[in-house]
C-alpha cells in the first residue's frame, strides 16, 4: 500500500534564505532608477556536489523574465545582480539544481591529480559522458552535436578534454537541471533617481519678498524669481510649505501665540478659509495661476516642486460646513481640534478617519494629491503621517504609485523607530529621521550602520534635515557657524537625500525660542525678510558641497559607506565608492575647537596599493596632500574649515596631470 505521507517531489537543494526581502516578502524592497540589485542566497546540498544556480526577473510591463547566472561567493552564499531600469514593480525569483558536470569534473580532476587507476579514470570517463548525453537530448542540434563529440572523446580516454573549461560552459547551458528547486517570488519597488539622490531647499513663498521692515507679505511671482538662485546653490527640489488659504478662527499670532494681532498672517498649517481649502493657492501669493507659473517657471530651471500635504483643517475649511460628520465631535456637538496634551492647537481640526463616512473621506483626501498632480507637482512632502492610520496610506500611497510611478512621498514623522519604518514599508519613498538628535562621533556612527548596514536599508530611505522651521538643535545655537558647516556637510555625504529649511540656515539664524526647540521669530507665524544674495551667509559653501555632490557618483548612494578608525572622539571619517570614484570625508565635530589626530584606513579594502603614497585632494577646500600608508595625519579648524572632503586618487600624479590653472 502506497505511503501518502512521502513527497511527491523532492529536491537534494535547499534555498536557506533569500535577499533582499522585507518581512518574509509582505512589503517590496526599494531600489530607484540607475541602482543595481544585488540578490544573495544561501544555498545548500548534502554531501560535497557542486550547486548551480540562476536568478530571474522582470519589470511588470515586461512579459518574459530575464536571467542571470549565480555566483557564489563563499560559505554558500551565491549572488547575482540585476538592473533598475524603469519606474514601478520588479519581480525576482531564482532556481537552484545541483549542477551535475561540475560535480562529476570537480571530482575527476581530483581522481586525476590523485593518481588514479587506468580502469578507474575510464570508469569515470564512461559517467562523464552519460551526463553530456542526457544533456545533448535538450540541447539545440548544434549544441547536440559538439556534447555528443565530447561525449565520444570522453569514451576515447581524452582526460585534458574532460577537464577543459569549454566543455564545463556547455553542459551547464544545456543542464536538464533534475530536482530544480525555485524560491518564492519577491518584489522591489523602483523608485525615481530622486528618491535617492536628490537636494531640499524648504523655504516660505510668502517671505520672498524685499528686504523692508516691517516685512511684507509676497507672492509666488515673486518667489519665482528666487529659482534661479536655489538652481545656481545646487539645490533639486524646491520644498514650499502649504500654500493654502490660511484661517482666521483662533488664528495663532507670532510664535505661536494664542491671540493673533490683526496684521498676523497665521499658520500655514492651519488649511482653509472662505477662499478655499487644500486645493485652492492663498489669494495673497497670487491663487492657482500663480502657482501654475512658479512650477513652469522651476521646469525650465530644471528644479522639482514639493509640495507639503497637510492633512487637517482650520475651523473655516469649507469641509467643516460640508462634512461634519468628517471630524471628531465633542458630546456638545462641537468639533474637536487638535491637541497633544498639554498642548493645545485650537486653529487645526483634525480629520476622523474612522468616520462613518470614512470612504469618501479617504476619496476626498486622495483626491487631494491628484489636483496636485495635475498641476505638475510630483514630490510631497506628508505632514505627521504617523498620526493617520496606516491602512490609509497602504490604499492610497499604492493606488496614487500605481497611476503616477514618479512620485516621492516624504515623511515627516518623527516617532518611534519601528512606526517610521512601518511608513517606508506603506510607500513613502523618503522619511524624515533623528540625524538632528546625532551629534557625537558615536552616535552618527551607531545609527547610520542601523540605517545602512541592517535589513533597514532595503525599505527605508533616510533624509537628512540639520533644521526644519519646527527644529533647531542646541548643537546650531551653541555651535553657530561652525557647526552650520559640520552639520551641512555631514548631512549632504552621509546621506545621498538631504534637505536644509534655506534662509535660516544659510544666513546662520540660530536665535532660538527660550521655551522651545525651534527658531525664534519663527516664520510658521509671521513674514520674515532676507537678504537673498549675502556674501556673508553659507551660499558659497552650501553651493560647493552640492556640486561636488553632482561630480562625484561616490555620493550619490547610501548602502556604500564605510566608517573608518580615528584616534580621536571629536574626529569622524568615512568613505564612499562607487566604481574608481572614491571620497573620504574626515569631520571635527567639535564646533569650538581645533582637532587633530590620525585617520587609520584600510587600504586593501578600498582598493589603494600599499607600497607607494596616494593623493587625497580636498574637494571642499582644494588643497592636495600625498598620504602613505594606512596611518595618515589630519588637524581641522572649525573657525576655517571643520571638514575635508577628499577625492582619493590611486596612483600618484606627475607633473602633466595637473592643471595648475584651474
Amino acid at each position: 500500500m502506497p505511503d501518502s505521507s512521502l513527497p511527491t517531489s523532492w529536491s537534494r537543494v535547499v534555498i536557506a534564505g533569500v535577499k533582499p526581502q522585507v518581512d518574509g516578502g509582505r512589503w517590496p524592497s526599494k531600489r530607484s532608477v540607475g541602482e543595481e540589485v544585488t540578490v544573495w542566497a544561501g544555498l545548500i546540498v548534502d554531501g560535497h556536489d557542486k550547486i548551480a544556480a540562476e536568478l530571474f526577473f522582470r519589470h511588470e510591463d515586461d512579459v518574459a523574465y530575464r536571467s542571470r547566472r549565480m555566483r557564489l561567493r563563499y560559505n554558500d552564499e551565491y549572488h547575482a545582480d540585476f538592473p533598475i531600469e524603469r519606474l514601478g514593480r520588479y519581480s525576482f525569483y531564482i532556481q537552484a539544481w545541483v549542477d551535475a558536470f561540475a560535480s562529476w569534473q570537480d571530482q575527476f580532476r581530483r581522481r586525476v591529480e590523485g593518481g588514479d587507476s587506468e580502469y578507474e579514470i575510464e570508469s569515470e570517463l564512461q559517467d562523464g559522458a552519460s551526463i553530456l548525453r542526457r544533456a545533448a537530448e535538450d540541447a539545440d542540434a548544434e549544441g547536440a552535436r559538439i556534447l555528443n563529440r565530447y561525449a565520444d572523446a570522453f569514451l576515447a580516454g581524452k582526460k585534458d578534454v574532460a577537464l577543459s573549461r569549454h566543455v564545463l560552459e556547455l553542459a551547464q547551458a544545456n543542464d536538464p537541471r533534475p530536482g530544480a528547486i525555485e524560491s518564492d517570488t519577491f518584489e522591489i519597488e523602483a523608485d525615481p533617481e530622486l528618491a535617492r539622490f536628490g537636494a531640499w531647499y524648504e523655504f516660505f513663498p510668502r517671505s520672498a519678498g524685499p528686504l523692508v521692515d516691517p516685512p511684507r507679505h509676497a507672492t509666488l511671482d515673486e518667489a519665482a524669481e528666487l529659482l534661479p538662485r536655489i538652481k545656481d546653490l545646487g539645490f533639486d527640489i524646491v520644498y514650499l510649505p502649504p500654500i493654502h488659504p490660511i484661517g482666521r478662527t483662533h488664528r495663532k499670532g507670532k510664535d505661536n501665540a494664542t491671540m493673533a494681532e490683526p496684521d498676523d498672517p497665521g499658520s500655514p498649517w492651519a488649511i482653509g478659509a472662505k477662499e478655499g481649502g487644500h486645493k485652492s493657492v492663498h489669494p495673497d501669493l497670487g491663487g492657482i495661476k500663480a502657482f501654475d507659473r512658479f512650477v513652469a517657471r522651476a521646469d525650465k530651471l530644471g528644479l522639482k516642486i514639493a509640495l507639503d500635504i497637510a492633512f487637517q483643517t482650520s475651523p473655516d475649511h469649507p469641509y467643516v460646513k460640508q462634512h461634519p460628520e468628517w471630524f471628531k465631535q465633542r458630546p456638545d456637538g462641537s468639533i474637536r481640534y487638535a491637541e497633544n496634551p498639554p498642548k493645545k492647537y485650537q486653529d487645526v481640526y483634525p480629520f476622523n478617519f474612522e468616520s462613518p463616512d470614512w470612504k469618501n473621506l479617504w476619496r476626498e483626501l486622495k483626491s487631494i494629491f491628484e489636483f496636485w498632480i495635475d498641476h505638475g507637482v510630483r514630490i510631497f512632502r506628508v505632514d505627521n503621517p504617523h498620526t493617520k492610520p496606516f491602512a490609509f496610506w497602504e490604499w492610497c500611497l499604492g493606488e496614487l504609485r500605481r497611476e503616477y510611478p514618479d512620485t516621492i512621498f516624504l515623511a515627516e514623522a518623527f516617532s518611534r523607530p519601528k512606526i517610521m519604518y512601518h511608513l517606508a514599508k506603506l510607500g513613502f519613498n523618503n522619511s524624515y529621521t533623528y540625524f538632528t538628535w546625532r551629534n557625537t562621533k558615536d552616535e552618527l556612527i551607531e545609527y547610520c550602520r542601523e540605517l545602512y548596514e541592517t535589513d533597514v536599508a532595503d525599505f527605508f530611505r533616510p533624509n537628512f534635515w540639520p533644521n526644519t522651521p519646527d527644529i533647531l538643535h542646541d548643537y546650531l545655537v551653541h555651535g553657530g557657524r561652525p557647526a552650520h558647516v559640520i552639520r551641512l556637510v555631514l548631512a549632504a555625504t552621509l546621506s545621498s537625500a538631504y534637505g536644509i529649511y534655506g534662509p535660516p540656515y544659510e544666513h546662520v539664524d540660530n536665535r532660538q525660542h527660550p521655551e522651545r526647540e525651534e527658531y525664534a521669530s519663527n516664520e510658521k507665524y509671521e513674514v520674515r525678510a532676507w537678504r537673498w544674495n549675502d556674501p556673508n551667509s553659507l551660499q558659497p559653501l552650501i553651493k560647493r558641497v552640492n556640486r561636488i555632490r553632482r561630480e562625484n557618483p561616490a555620493l550619490q548612494y547610501m548602502r556604500n559607506i564605510r566608517f573608518h578608525q580615528t584616534d580621536s572622539p571629536h574626529l569622524l571619517a568615512y568613505s564612499k565608492q562607487k566604481d574608481d570614484n572614491l571620497i573620504l570625508v574626515v569631520a571635527n565635530l567639535d564646533p569650538y575647537h581645533e582637532q587633530q589626530g590620525w585617520v587609520h584606513l584600510e587600504l586593501d579594502e578600498l582598493g589603494i596599493p600599499a607600497d607607494r603614497p596616494f593623493e587625497v585632494h580636498d574637494l571642499l577646500g582644494g588643497e592636495r596632500y600625498y598620504w602613505n600608508g594606512n596611518d595618515n595625519y589630519v588637524k581641522l579648524s572649525p573657525h576655517i574649515l571643520p571638514a575635508h572632503i577628499f577625492r582619493i586618487h590611486y596612483r600618484v600624479r606627475t607633473e602633466e596631470d595637473f592643471d595648475y590653472f584651474a
